[in-house]
Order: C-alpha cells, then structure tokens, then sequence
C-alpha cells in the first residue's frame, strides 16, 4: 500500500486542472473532520474563492490559462493538509515536511495558533520552493505575492505576538486575528485591494494607488513599518531561516529586484498614514529618493 505522501499526491493530482474540485478538496479538510477543526478555514477558503474567480488556478491548458505559480502554492498548501491527514488517520509513512508536522499538530490538537504556524509554514514553503515561477509572473503579480505574503504573516503576529503587531494596541490583536471567527477574512482579503482578472495589465504603480482606503492603512500604516520584525518572529516560529531574505532591507523583496524598490514607497504617503504608525508604536519609514506618482481618483475594484 502507498504511503501517505503518494497517496496525498495522488490526491492532489487528481484535482489538479479542475479548480472547483481543488476547492472541495480544501473544504473539505475542515467540514467532513467534525469537532473544533470545522471552525477553522475561514480565511483559507475565502482567499481560495478569490484565487478561483481570478482564475490564477485554471489549467495551464485554459484560455486564458492559470498561473503556474498560484497553482503550485496552492498544491503544496493542499498536499501538506492530506498528507496530514492520512498520516492521522493511520496511513503508513512519516511526515516528509516540518510544514506537514505542524498540520499533524494542528489536527490532534485543533487551536488558533497551530493552525497559523501549520498554514503559514505550507505558503512560506511554497513561496521558497517556486522563486523561480515568481519571477516569471508581471511585475504587478509579484507585488499582490509579497503583499499576500506580509498580510498572512502580519494576521499571525497579531495573534501570537500582538505587541509585536499592534504595539499598544496588542489587546485586540489575539481577537482579531482568531482564524475561527471570519472577521480574519478582512486583512487576508485582497479582492478590496487588487483588480479581480488574471493576468494583470495595469502598471504596478496605478495599481498601488488604486487599492482601497483602509488596505492602504493596513499595508503602509501598520504593517510596513515592522516588517523586519514580522519575518523575523515568523522565520523562528515556522522554523524557515530564509525568510528574512525575502526583505531588501525591510522593503518586501520576494522576486524583486533592488532596482525596483522605489514601487513601495509609492503608496506610502499622507499623514493618515503617520497618525496611524503612531498610533501603533511605530515611525513610519520614508524613502526620499523616489518621487510619487500624481494620484488620480481612487478606483474600486469590486
């Protein structure tokens, strides 16, 4: 009989090029388990249901085909919940990631942060295994990655390390960020942020201005200013000594080059934007170099 690793990869082979079923399959990881793990899944399922209607997990095959990144990280979140699973339940083998431990973890024990470091530690991974698919996605994808990316690790912090997250604001950080209420669907959603299609056309920097008041808040007001420290705390709890190496001295740099750099200081801008770092305990940093783009009038996508 194959051991829980084939057998979670023939799983998510056979979901593979049919979106709707790699949906089901992460569904139902949650809803046939029964007990505390069906409250969980909120926010995973909500992004999946963006992933979906952008389309960045159609087939390669598709017209317009999917997104050979998307879809990866997406098969190794997948492969590492069912091999967790089997190996649960009984299957032979051992566990043949730290990312799939901590799902074990989590299944035998079902609480917010297990199943922070457990879905954290399958995107980090999936991240880190497929820089190479990143960097041949449009500029403005690679952008909606890193952002993707610091959210998750910034809904964590909140969690495990409020003060970190929140400064004197870390008494609402646990409530907040509790992956079994869906009000953590709000700062992992980036359907307020981004244009809803695959791929992307336009240019990164009105894409950045356009993105919704209150994402803006978050990503350059709050989160921003500690992203050093963010990845540093999410290196050492997901056990992934590489991550702070996906920053260019705290500027997001996951398939990034320096020379492009400037594009994240572009949103960083307005008072707002200082009041609200304040708030948190933290200056927000300035780049003076790079010369912001005229704004135009804000545009929504719904």
């Amino acid at each position: 009989m194959a051991d829980a690793a084939s057998r979670a990869e023939e799983q998510v082979a056979r979901v593979r090029d049919d979106p709707a079923a790699r949906y089901a399959l992460a569904r139902e990881f949650y809803r046939l388990a029964g007990g505390p793990r069906r409250h969980y899944g909120h926010a995973e399922l909500s992004f999946m249901r963006w992933s979906l209607a952008r389309g960045v997990l159609a087939p390669e095959t598709a017209d317009p085909p999917g997104s050979p990144w998307w879809r990866a990280v997406n098969e190794r979140l997948l492969r590492d919940k069912a091999e967790a699973q089997l190996l649960a339940t009984g299957a032979a083998g051992t566990p043949g990631a730290r990312s799939v431990e901590f799902w074990l973890d989590f299944i035998r024990t079902p609480e917010p942060g297990r199943w922070y470091r457990a879905h954290n530690a399958s995107i980090v991974a999936g991240y880190l295994r497929h820089e190479e698919l990143a960097a041949a996605e449009l500029q403005v994808e690679r952008f909606m990655m890193n952002v993707a990316l610091l959210r998750v690790l910034f809904t964590h912090a909140m969690l495990a390390r409020p003060r970190l997250a929140l400064g004197p604001l870390a008494v609402f950080g646990p409530l907040m960020a509790d992956p079994r209420h869906r009000a953590v669907q709000m700062y992992l959603d980036l359907g307020r942020s981004f244009p809803p299609g695959y791929p992307v056309t336009t240019p990164v920097e009105d894409t950045v201005l356009d993105e919704h008041a209150l994402a803006r808040v978050l990503d350059y007001g709050v989160i921003a200013p500690r992203l050093s420290g963010l990845y540093a705390f999410s290196a050492a709890s997901l056990e992934q000594p590489r991550l702070p190496a996906l920053l260019d001295d705290g500027v997001p740099a996951y398939a990034w080059p320096h020379a492009d750099r400037r594009i994240w200081y572009v949103g960083n801008t307005g008072r707002h934007l200082r009041a609200i770092a304040r708030l948190t305990g933290v200056r927000l940093r300035w780049d003076p170099s790079p010369r912001t783009p005229a704004r135009r009038g804000p545009r929504r996508f719904t």
